[in-house]
């Protein structure tokens, strides 16, 4: 659900905010701000991914159970 909702998200420290606010070049902060997001992404993929083959697992022995 949450990757069918497209938004704008600014993700950034506070530190690098007021550093990049000050400057004129605002395709700096957009940069900064991608790779925010890049970076907070890849542990939820992970947690998804090992909780998908978990389920799995447990599927697949239970249906071998009631065989």
């Amino acid at each position: 659900m949450f990757l069918l909702a497209v938004q704008n998200i600014d993700a950034q420290c506070s530190m690098c905010r007021a550093v990049l606010e000050t400057e004129a070049d605002q395709g700096s902060a957009e940069a900064i701000n991608d790779g925010i997001v890049y970076l907070m992404a890849f542990p939820y993929i992970l947690v998804f991914g090992v909780l998908y083959f978990v389920y799995r697992s447990f599927k697949k022995k239970k249906s071998e159970i009631s065989k």
